[in-house]
């Protein structure tokens, strides 16, 4: 019998996220508590630009985004802040940037597969290949313990399961 396996991704559907971003900014306009504070949501290249008048309503500005992002079915794990989420002051307003993480980074690669190894079944075998993990065993049942693992395990990146044999 072969070998079965699945795929690790990070991947964020740039779709949804643009839906997500559109619905935040029509919301950010039309909401009476944004009036008046120069309060925007906006794509800035690949990344995502909040500003407002005051760091309270830049935090307000993110607040709505990452709840339509949650309603929408994306992690709040692919986005990555500049300055630890602090707004920034930027001539006369205050700004904060979102980059969208893709791709499993190598250290949290060899993160998942040294949890993997530890706490998995042991037929388990993951192996790095560019941006994702594969994992491979012999037992079907095996692979669904190890998702069942990386889904309960605390990971500062959002998890899919792809490409199942």
């Amino acid at each position: 019998m072969a070998d079965s396996s699945f795929d690790v991704v990070s991947k964020t559907d740039k779709q949804e996220v643009s839906n997500a971003l559109n619905q935040a900014a029509k919301e950010i306009s039309t909401r009476f508590d944004f009036r008046g504070v120069g309060a925007s949501l906006e794509w800035s290249g690949e990344k995502i630009l909040m500003k407002a008048n005051a760091p309270e309503r830049v935090l307000a500005v993110l607040d709505v985004f990452q709840t339509k992002l949650v309603k929408r079915g994306v992690s709040l794990k692919s986005l990555e802040y500049s300055d630890d989420g602090e707004p920034q002051l930027s001539g006369k307003e205050y700004r904060l940037e979102a980059t969208l993480k893709d791709g499993i980074a190598q250290e949290d690669a060899k993160k998942i597969s040294k949890l993997i190894r530890d706490e998995g079944p042991k037929s388990v075998k993951a192996r790095i290949e560019g941006d994702e993990l594969r994992v491979s065993s012999k037992s079907r049942d095996d692979l669904q313990a190890v998702q069942a693992l990386l889904k309960g395990a605390d990971l500062d990146v959002a998890l899919q399961f792809t490409n199942r044999r």
